[in-house]
């Protein structure tokens, strides 16, 4: 399934023409065209050169500009611009500015100045996002829509008295009645009790901790409030453009919003990713990030929508990727799912907050290496056409939940450790199936697991009756559960489940949680599993177990001699318990294991460092390394990239790709 009607994978970038005279746009166009650029995201930051006065529209330069880049073959992913609103909007409607939760009015002079549950700016946006349509709906250059930019980067809630009142209505709706509430929010404690809706603000600054199941529908409704602006302006779109696909820019795996609602309401689930250069693991994060992405569409291919040609503009040292990262990080989102490779940007920019930060045509122009490279990149895409619309196939889910993550860390200076980092858990737990070379996929708590060998929790310390009604289901009918620490805790209210911990998973998991025993930072723990020696961080719990039987036992501290991982038996299934982050050895082993009885298969087996990943027919192989490496491949094939033929085993430079087709 293609996710345009643009032929093979997509390639180009933002373009910002409105930063450069008019006479450079010709320019921009054929030199687009001879890199093979294909689809330019165009308009994102343009409000105040589309409206320039309130009500007053100029979208001529715009049609220009579109008719430009399609007599140069280039596609358009048009932004409505609503990312950030001009001057003569906040000067006009000053209350539409976000508030901080210190009460401070946030000014214009940067981007995403405005607050998410304004009717003010929402209005504004419907209404630019319905002149843009109302003119370039039938544009043969549109390809996509692209509503606002990176949702959250700055602003994720406000605090401002419009927020407030919305953050009531939001609750109203939630909970129906204040007795819902009161119960919900636990309020008999320290004597929190409401006896009118109007009674309740957002969780401002207060003299002590506050409210934790106040602060998780906080962070809800601050997430519905930005859907809701998304939502205003996709309703105009679909309503006078149907058919083009409409998207948002995610941002990885980032924790503010809850992106399986937000993947609902998207027809095609978009990222901008930007690895560090400087992190000699960031490829394995930034596959992580990737199957994350596939996983918010279902399955369907994804787009990467930015990421750095080379270096960014915005950490302490902005180190430049090398070429070959360049090559190789960019092919890495195909063999993950993405249907296509975009830019920020398509010319380095020479004003503003960003004018340092790489493009696609380097300050250098065409003398560039940087140059050099975007050419290079659109003809590997060319060859790479046919994987466009290919799907990947996983046998192993990760389970990941908002509604947990955001429970689990943002009352923490009221929980056991400060230290449980739930993004950090996931990524120990997803680095095991990386190195393996096991496809895996991101599944949502009410998820359908039924096609999984293996589920994977590394932390689900919110747990509803359905959520462990279904894990249990699962393992009772042959699955294998692997569940991390301080999870099964509290319910959708985030009160403890009744009874002793694991509460929601107690009986599933086959012992009891006595106490916590978390471990203070830097501290380690002696581990034995059957003779092999690990250690482990963050945390211990103090297990009697009821049915489940220890795989490894606590070798040093308070802890020494109790069982720290353990195996139940349930039903067809079995479900396993960490109640501590091995370290990487260790949970290599324990998952391995785990795995292994569950049947789960690697996609081939590959060097160390070597990455392989399949997409229908296609078989990627990525080299992470720094030497020539020999992989084993079943059958005949061609690779895509270079043309060659292949039987049994292929040879992959240093930092080099493969894409594998078989042949008869």
């Amino acid at each position: 399934m293609r996710i345009t009607r643009v032929p093979g994978l997509l390639y180009g970038g933002d373009y910002n023409p409105e930063q450069w005279p008019s006479e450079v746009w010709a320019e921009d166009a054929r030199l687009m065209a001879e890199a093979g650029v294909n689809m330019i995201t165009l308009g994102v930051f343009s409000w105040a050169r589309l409206e320039p006065e309130p009500g007053k529209y100029d979208l001529d330069w715009l049609g220009h500009i579109m008719d430009l880049l399609w007599e140069h073959g280039v596609h358009v992913d048009l932004a409505t611009a609503t990312a950030s609103p001009p001057a003569w909007f906040v000067r006009k409607h000053p209350e539409a500015l976000p508030v901080d939760k210190h009460g401070i009015r946030l000014e214009f002079g940067s981007r995403q100045h405005y607050c998410p549950s304004s009717p003010l700016f929402r209005a504004a946006t419907v209404a630019l996002a319905e002149q843009m349509a109302l003119r370039f709906k039938d544009h043969p250059a549109l390809a996509m829509w692209h509503i606002s930019n990176e949702y959250g980067d700055h602003i994720t809630e406000c605090f401002c008295e419009v927020s407030a009142a919305d953050f009531r209505r939001w609750l109203k709706e939630r909970y129906g009645d204040l007795d819902a509430l009161n119960h919900a929010w636990g309020t008999d404690f320290w004597s929190q009790r409401y006896t009118s809706f109007e009674q309740i603000e957002p969780p401002r600054l207060a003299p002590g901790p506050g409210n934790p199941t106040q602060s998780l529908d906080w962070r809800r409704f601050s997430s519905d409030a930005l859907l809701a602006c998304y939502q205003a302006e996709k309703d105009v779109l679909d309503r006078l453009s149907p058919g083009v696909p409409v998207t948002t820019n995610f941002m990885s795996m980032m924790k503010d919003l809850d992106y399986w609602a937000w993947a609902e309401r998207e027809d095609i689930v978009s990222d901008d990713a930007y690895p560090d250069p400087t992190d000699p693991n960031a490829h394995v994060t930034a596959a992580m990030n990737y199957d994350l992405m596939r996983s918010l569409g279902k399955g369907r291919p994804w787009l990467l929508l930015e990421q750095a040609p080379s270096a960014v503009s915005w950490r302490e040292v902005n180190v430049p990727k090398t070429p070959e990262q360049y090559r190789l990080w960019s092919l890495q989102t195909v063999a993950r799912g993405a249907d296509g490779v975009m830019h920020f940007q398509w010319r380095a920019s020479r004003a503003g907050a960003e004018k340092f930060h790489s493009a696609m045509l380097p300050h250098g122009g065409t003398a560039a290496r940087g140059w050099r490279r975007t050419v290079e990149m659109g003809a590997d895409l060319l060859a790479l056409a046919p994987v466009a619309g290919s799907r990947s196939e996983a046998r192993v889910a990760i389970m990941h939940d908002w509604d947990s993550w955001w429970a689990a860390e943002f009352d923490q200076e009221q929980h056991p450790s400060h230290l449980v980092r739930v993004r950090d858990l996931i990524r120990a737990w997803y680095g095991v199936l990386w190195a393996a070379n096991i496809a895996c996929d991101f599944v949502p708590a009410d998820a359908d697991l039924s096609g999984y060998r293996a589920v994977l929790a590394p932390n689900l310390y919110l747990t509803t009756a359905a959520t462990a009604a279904s894990l249990s289901s699962y393992v009772d009918g042959g699955g294998t559960l692997v569940a991390g620490f301080f999870s099964g805790i509290v319910d959708e209210h985030d009160h403890v489940h009744d009874g002793p911990h694991p509460g929601a998973l107690r009986d599933l998991l086959g012992l009891v949680a006595d106490e916590f025993w978390p471990l203070p930072a830097g501290e380690t723990v002696g581990l034995d599993a059957g003779g092999e020696a690990f250690t482990g961080t963050v945390w211990r719990d103090w297990l009697d177990p009821t049915t489940a039987e220890a795989v490894a036992t606590y070798t040093t501290g308070e802890l020494a001699g109790r069982p720290a991982i353990t195996r139940n038996a349930h039903g067809e299934g079995s479900a396993w318990y960490l109640s501590t982050l091995p370290d990487a050895r260790g949970l290599t082993a324990i998952l391995g294991r785990a795995l292994r009885e569950a049947g789960v298969t690697p996609v081939g087996t590959a060097p160390e460092g070597v990455e392989l990943c399949r997409r229908g027919e296609h078989l990627f192989v990525l080299n992470h390394t720094a030497a020539s490496v020999e992989v084993e491949v079943p059958g005949r094939a061609r690779d895509l990239l270079t043309g060659e033929e292949a039987e049994g085993r292929v040879t992959v430079a240093p930092s080099g790709v493969r894409c594998l087709v078989p042949l008869p």
